[in-house]
């Protein structure tokens, strides 16, 4: 028997930003699903997006997927969807997509401000290629040249220890990410914390530097990946 009101029905985003732009590119990568296929899903607003354009595409075209969710929210929306879900025990994905906060002109991407980077880059490394659904507001020319905040997930008996390891590192603001309508700190689904660190700068090397400290699970930073940037047309002027 089902539940009759899944309070799980209700888990859209609300008040999407950029909405076109991020519908834009959710079809364009919807377009590339193909019967068969074993899709690593990403998690975001544009993820989302990319999702819904996906099961019209499933309806619309009676193909089979199976879809790699990187979250409990994309999770659940795959179900909403009746799009099937597996883990990565089970399969390797074919390709996927996901969002970013930012990315460069290196297609180096910082993600990690839905605390899900450490599955995004677990899909991610074992895709053979993952597209980046990303708005103009996301592109910048250099990591340096904006405001970047760089998430790091964190065991958190290791939080006193990682944070003057990230201070050597040239970390220059570290910050326990806080939960909202709840006290205390944001708890990831593998039972850690997020540390929101800025740098002095942000180096070919310093991903690697960054997993290398004792206590760190996984960071933002998405450094020379198999990658291919989906962004929307340029507007005629």
């Amino acid at each position: 028997m089902e539940w009759l009101n899944n309070i799980f029905g209700d888990i859209i985003p609300r008040n999407i930003t950029n909405k076109e732009e991020k519908i834009e590119v959710a079809r364009k990568v919807a377009e590339k699903v193909k019967d068969g296929d074993v899709i690593g899903f990403g998690s975001g607003s544009t993820s989302y997006i990319a999702a819904i354009e996906i099961a019209k595409k499933i309806e619309e075209e009676n193909i089979n997927i199976i879809a790699i969710p990187t979250s409990y929210e994309i999770r659940n929306l795959c179900k909403e969807l009746k799009i099937p879900t597996a883990s990565i025990l089970e399969y390797k994905p074919d390709w996927g997509f996901d969002g970013a906060d930012k990315v460069n002109n290196q297609n180096w991407l910082i993600k990690g401000r839905g605390a899900a980077m450490l599955k995004e880059k677990l899909n991610m490394v074992n895709a053979g290629i993952t597209y980046i659904l990303v708005d103009n507001s996301k592109i910048v020319e250099e990591f340096g040249e904006s405001d970047v905040v760089v998430p790091i997930e964190v065991l958190p008996d290791a939080v006193n220890s990682v944070k003057e390891a990230l201070e050597d590192l040239g970390a220059t603001e570290i910050v326990l990410r806080k939960a909202e309508k709840k006290d205390g700190p944001v708890i990831t689904e593998n039972a850690n914390v997020i540390l929101d660190t800025k740098f002095i700068e942000i180096y070919d090397g310093l991903e690697e530097d960054i997993k290398s400290i004792v206590g760190v699970i996984e960071s933002g930073l998405f450094i020379d990946y198999s990658v291919e940037i989906i962004k929307p047309d340029p507007k005629n002027k």
